[in-house]
């Protein structure tokens, strides 16, 4: 059924997320009501979740977590804040009562991690800026969420499932403490000897990454911390030994086919016939929570000095409710203080905004572009937060500008700084911002397709402008970002030389038709030299790139 439904909606253009939350539905209870194994299926989603944000762990840099640690926790407590305060006014207004409406406004402050690090992995933007912050209010949110289900668990709601009922908020905090130890302590002394042992057998090593993720997730779920912490733990405990990228590689697929058992769990849950009432509330509500929690994390960011752009694209990441938000109403009910059509509320809020949210995160940058001129408000003069390291460049003077900079952006980069040409790297992924800045070139953080920023770059008196940004097709539109910065380059006045990379012949021709002047096939380049290598062609002295490889592998 997922394959068919996902073809489809594949044809459609639709994200993949979205026919995966179909299948739920049709396969639950209130359509085909075929869902039959359910502990198997929720182990199974168990387990997904663990090993998907054991892979968001996994690629974590500690130096950016402390670098985005005061915006995430302002922005998250920010956004819950918010919700709750407002929501409770708009249940109010509603004529919910006091009560319901408390627990409305508490259910709506959740925002689906899972869902979200899927969309934001699949569009490569896990590892930007705007998807590092989105991630870390996240845990904000996920923590408040624990703190949430430890206080109703104390008043007796949780007590029927099984762990929470004896908690507490300070064994909670002394739990992730201890949590937090154990982790430094793997990682100080076990985890790169132990792994060097296990990757002489590749298997063995993906076998313990698996038993890894499902260990921390499962002490992280009994300590009353989530097994999603746990996971985003368990990832952190090998993020700094050199076979991440491996183990990173392996686990992708089986991701992605256990959280398909996520949503199929998530729809058996679902009834639909409580969907009947509250129709009004409901559609008042999705309007709150599509448009009013990006609207705070813009508003948030943009004091604490984000460009409009980072802030807009950190917010689409809240549109959206919880499958907590089920259960937490779902525990009010069990204790009797709000009705069953509470449930149906916010099920039918959960549905809207969970699909409403996947267009609006898939086509984020589509809805910036529409929304730039309204979004000025919001931004601070001068942005001080960006660049990421806060240093300023000379705005003129130089020769080359290399949008994206990964092995191939950064060999030549290096190689024209050898000869004497001045270099301005661009990137939106504020790890390789850093390693240039290390390797002693020049660099500014910042995304090609946005027109604000590339017509603020140094473009008047460079003579050539070279793109390695990688095409990332989704299925979802024909955006091709190597276009966008041709179209947009031009716009800001540039007169010199555009450079572009493809990988195959119709690209190199679409992109010749589109304004290229050069297009670099890297492949097809390697090969022309490795031959003529081969026939007794001149060498030509390398460039040596220090402690590149390994890193920029960990970047990509």
């Amino acid at each position: 059924m997922a394959a068919v439904i996902g073809f489809v909606g594949i044809i459609l253009r639709q994200p993949l997320i979205v026919s995966f939350i179909a299948v739920g539905l049709i396969a639950g209870p209130s359509a085909l009501d075929v869902v039959r194994s359910d502990e198997q299926i929720s182990l199974l989603s168990e387990l997904g979740i663990a090993v998907l944000l054991f892979l968001v762990g996994i690629k974590l840099d500690v130096k950016l977590i402390r670098s985005l640690g005061a915006v995430s926790l302002l922005t998250g407590l920010g956004q819950v804040a918010f919700t709750s305060v407002f929501g409770y006014l708009i249940g109010l207004a509603l004529g919910l009562g006091h009560v319901t409406s408390l627990y409305v406004a508490v259910a709506l402050t959740f925002s689906s991690t899972i869902i979200i690090v899927k969309l934001l992995s699949d569009k490569r933007e896990i590892d930007s800026l705007h998807g590092q912050i989105a991630l870390g209010f996240l845990i904000v949110q996920d923590l408040v969420v624990v703190l949430a289900m430890v206080v109703l668990s104390a008043i007796g709601i949780g007590a029927g499932d099984g762990h929470g009922g004896s908690g507490s908020v300070l064994m909670v905090l002394a739990s992730g403490l201890a949590m937090v130890a154990l982790v430094f302590l793997f990682v100080r002394y076990v985890a790169n000897p132990l792994t060097e042992r296990l990757a002489r057998a590749p298997e063995l090593l993906v076998i313990f990454a698996i038993a890894q993720a499902a260990m921390f997730a499962a002490i992280g779920d009994f300590v009353g911390l989530g097994k999603e912490v746990g996971g985003l733990m368990a990832g952190v405990s090998l993020a700094s030994t050199p076979y991440r990228e491996t183990i990173a590689a392996r686990l992708a697929p089986l991701r992605d086919f256990l959280l398909l058992f996520f949503f199929i769990a998530l729809g058996a849950t679902l009834d639909l016939s409580l969907l009947g009432t509250h129709v009004t509330s409901a559609v008042v509500f999705s309007l709150f929570v599509l448009i009013g929690n990006p609207m705070i994390v813009i508003a948030i960011m943009g004091a604490m000095g984000y460009r409009k752009r980072t802030g807009f694209l950190a917010g689409m990441t809240v549109a959206q409710i919880s499958e907590f938000s089920l259960i937490f109403i779902t525990m009010g009910v069990s204790l009797g203080h709000v009705e069953e059509d509470a449930l149906g509320l916010v099920t039918m809020v959960g549905l809207v905004t969970i699909a409403a949210s996947t267009y609006m995160i898939t086509y984020s940058h589509q809805l910036y572009a529409l929304f730039d001129p309204l979004l000025g408000v919001f931004e601070r003069k001068g942005t001080p937060r960006e660049p990421s390291d806060g240093e300023e460049h000379v705005q003129d003077g130089y020769t080359v500008l290399i949008f994206g900079l990964g092995r191939f952006g950064t060999a030549i980069g290096m190689r024209l700084k050898r000869r004497g040409v001045r270099v301005l790297g661009v990137d939106f992924n504020p790890f390789a911002v850093r390693r240039w800045r290390e390797l002693g070139l020049d660099t500014e953080y910042g995304d090609a397709t946005d027109p604000e920023f590339v017509a603020e770059l140094p473009l008047a008196r460079a003579e050539w402008v070279v793109s390695t940004v990688p095409i990332h097709p989704t299925g979802l539109s024909h955006e091709d970002t190597r276009t966008t910065l041709i179209q947009l380059t031009r716009t800001a006045g540039f007169r010199g030389r555009i450079v572009v990379t493809s990988h195959n012949p119709k690209d190199t021709e679409d992109l010749i038709g589109a304004g290229a002047d050069m297009v670099l096939e890297p492949f097809q380049d390697a090969a022309d030299r490795a031959v003529d290598l081969l026939c007794g062609g001149p060498e030509i002295e390398r460039t040596e790139i220090p402690q590149i490889e390994t890193e920029e592998k960990q970047a990509s």
